[in-house]
């Protein structure tokens, strides 16, 4: 599997090479430095710096660890596909679920699952811990559930993340939701991976 996401990779920052970095940066909402060769961009609330001489992801955000080693898996792929197939489309604001973007129902099977129970189980009694948590990773409130906010994976593709606290008739519940245009800007394994990325930080 890791020879699979590695020639993914390869194939992605070869693409980007090639590419115009002035339509690259229009398209995602990122900067770029002509001198290095290098794009910034901005995820969960924290500031990377894309290498395309170096083939590098690097940060000096004191928390970068948590995407570029734990959940580097998920976060590399998907911010050099981002770079790569990113449009300048408005967000309408319109939420959907992961299983009802097309292709996506493949994704709620098996191992595909989110983890949204376990985020459930973690935060069911702990509203303020859950605003919290999210607050870190530069989530802003949302008005959905007992409690949710939005925060941005990558520029153009926020998350929504609600959670319904337990009480006496029913356990506590949690759910993801994108914006409608999502699948306007990455593929639906890339989504997927964004989506994962999303609950597995809050764990």
């Amino acid at each position: 599997m890791a020879e699979v996401i590695g020639s993914g990779e390869d194939k992605a920052w070869s693409l980007l090479a090639a590419m115009n970095p002035g339509e690259i940066s229009r398209a995602a909402a990122v900067t770029y430095d002509a001198s290095s060769q290098s794009y910034g961009i901005r995820s969960f609330n924290m500031e990377f710096s894309l290498s395309v001489r170096e083939k590098s992801i690097t940060s000096t955000d004191p928390g970068r660890s948590i995407l570029l080693q734990r959940l580097g898996y998920f976060f590399r792929l998907s911010v050099l596909r981002y770079l790569v197939n990113s449009k300048d489309i408005a967000c309408t604001e319109r939420l959907v679920k992961l299983q009802n973007i097309k292709g996506g129902d493949i994704f709620t099977k098996g191992s595909h699952v989110l983890p949204l129970e376990p985020l459930a189980l973690k935060y069911g009694r702990d509203k303020a811990g859950f605003l919290e948590k999210g607050k870190s990773f530069g989530g802003i409130q949302a008005n959905l559930g007992d409690a949710a906010f939005r925060f941005y994976p990558l520029p153009r593709v926020p998350v929504i993340l609600a959670l319904w606290l337990e009480d006496e008739e029913f356990p506590a519940r949690a759910d993801l939701f994108f914006d409608s245009t999502c699948d306007m800007q990455l593929p639906m394994d890339i989504i997927w991976s964004i989506a994962m990325m999303s609950v597995l930080i809050m764990l």
